[in-house]
């Protein structure tokens, strides 16, 4: 099976999942140079259609997803429903490696508009 990146979100202050949250997946160099390699918004299941990356476009190497949890919470496009009181965070950064390309890699975010937890899933 060929690696993949996946990823998911979740509400926690509402108990569901996030849906319409924007996120952008860069890839990263050492020196932190920047390529934007997706941008897109998460289902009504909180996850993406598809893969973040998969077949030959999963490589061994330095990531970054930038969710934009500040938008999501103000309502807007997102739907997070919130109001400008909610609003403490705006972009959370999650900074990761990829060692072996071979495998599924899962960043998973739970957010609520005080805080945010992530860890690599499966």
């Amino acid at each position: 099976m060929n690696g993949r990146l996946t990823t998911h979100v979740l509400d926690v202050s509402k108990g569901k999942p996030a849906a319409g949250l924007r996120l952008q997946l860069f890839a990263r160099d050492e020196e932190g140079a920047a390529v934007l390699l997706r941008d897109a918004r998460t289902n009504e299941e909180g996850r993406l259609v598809e893969p973040l990356l998969d077949g030959s476009d999963f490589r061994e190497g330095l990531y970054e997803i930038l969710f934009w949890a500040g938008e999501y919470f103000a309502g807007g496009d997102a739907g997070g429903g919130g109001n400008g009181s909610e609003r403490f965070l705006d972009l959370i950064p999650v900074r990761f490696r990829v060692c072996d390309a071979a495998v599924h890699y899962h960043v998973p975010l739970l957010v609520a508009p005080g805080g945010y937890s992530t860890y690599r899933g499966s």
